[in-house]
């Protein structure tokens, strides 16, 4: 088997400098990490804010820690002095927490919004002309805590690969277009473990991988 070290140098050798590996550490201890980090990885992402929280206090404070879970209002506050990147924000509402969070800490808090493009139902995310919407909204201008950097979206769960790419092209596309209009955007968060490959060859600059660095859950 693989050491951690080893299974990020195989990643890192199959992706260009113009993307940014976010090492998924959900449910992993505390040591796993710090062997990531012993092999240079720096941004971690994780699904539960109490548990990156529990991580943030005892592991190295040059890491920057991407929340990557579907995001409860009520929890924000517990990461908002410290998290980096928020990736699946599907709601004015909980732009507006963030916000207010961040305000409480003087920190401007970068965001994604998460675009739906999966056939499940299951999948959050929001319909792009609702992106579009909240883009161009006066409201957005308001919340001078939180900047908006880009989309995130997953991919429909299915061995079909032709499907994979036509999401993630349809979600690239939008992306291109949007950054005519909004000119700061620059990240585009595709591609898990099982469908990276497929996300960096349609424009993916960042990319969350879980068990190909740590192994299965």
């Amino acid at each position: 088997m693989m050491s951690i070290a080893q299974n990020l140098q195989n990643i890192k050798k199959t992706i260009t400098d113009t993307v940014t590996l976010v090492a998924v550490s959900k449910t992993k201890p505390v040591e796993s990490i710090q062997e990531a980090y012993n092999a240079g990885q720096r941004i971690f992402g994780e699904n539960k804010i109490q548990e990156m929280a529990s991580k943030y206090e005892v592991l190295p404070k040059d890491i920057k820690w991407h929340m990557i879970g579907h995001l409860q209002s009520n929890k924000v506050k517990y990461m908002a002095h410290f998290v980096d990147l928020i990736h699946g924000v599907d709601s004015f509402k909980t732009l507006r927490e963030i916000n207010k969070q961040a305000t409480k800490h003087d920190r401007i808090i970068h965001c994604l919004l998460q675009a739906k493009i999966a056939q499940e139902e299951t999948k959050f995310g929001l319909p792009y002309a609702e992106i579009h919407h909240i883009l161009n909204s006066n409201e957005l201008t308001e919340l001078q805590n939180v900047k908006i950097v880009g989309l995130m979206a997953m991919a429909s769960f299915t061995a079909n690969e032709a499907q994979v790419k036509s999401e993630f092209d349809s979600l690239n596309s939008f992306f291109v277009e949007l950054r005519e209009e909004h000119p700061t955007l620059d990240t585009l968060s595709i591609g898990m473990s099982g469908d990276y490959h497929i996300a960096i060859g349609t424009g993916s600059t960042m990319i969350r991988v879980g068990s190909a660095i740590f192994g299965a859950r």
